[in-house]
């Protein structure tokens, strides 16, 4: 089974197991039941705050000691169980270690999605060395062929030509 990060267990709320979610996906935690957390599939038994200020229980955690104990630690949710993405849409798992190329020259390969105020950018290793940071917006990203691995990127309009 395929997992996306959902979030991660930040500090905790009261003393009932609740805590807050840092970075949290709200598409995927919405309706999600469960969350894998350290391999484990535990079941969401309490939701509150707002969208800005997730709050969280999850099963077995009911005191503020078993919170604290899951501090710091992802929450994943089953890509089964994530909502449909609709066309140029990608959840970040499916992009990092993509290979990146303008045409047949090769550039790098995807580390990671960063998520800025403006756009999403792919910071892309390159392959003699360094990174470099990809917007995905259509100017900069011609094709995104998840089931190939490979993303098609304009280096002129980047100015890296």
């Amino acid at each position: 089974m395929q997992w996306l990060h959902a979030g991660r267990v930040g500090r905790p709320h009261g003393l009932d197991g609740s805590f807050h979610v840092t970075r949290p996906n709200l598409e995927l935690l919405e309706n999600a039941a469960s969350v894998m957390v350290d391999d484990r599939e535990l079941e969401i038994t309490r939701r509150a705050g707002t969208p800005r200020r997730l709050i969280l229980r999850l099963q077995d955690h009911e005191n503020r000691a078993a919170a604290e104990a899951l501090r710091g630690k992802d929450m994943l949710v089953a890509r089964s169980e994530a909502p449909e993405l609709g066309p140029d849409e990608w959840w970040a798992e499916e992009l990092v270690g993509c290979a990146v190329h303008d045409g047949a020259r090769v550039v790098g390969t995807v580390r990671r999605l960063v998520e800025l105020p403006s756009c999403e950018m792919l910071e892309v290793e390159r392959t003699g060395g360094g990174e470099l940071l990809v917007p995905l917006v259509s100017d900069a990203v011609r094709e995104v062929d998840v089931d190939a691995r490979a993303i098609d990127v304009d280096l002129r309009f980047l100015g890296e030509a």
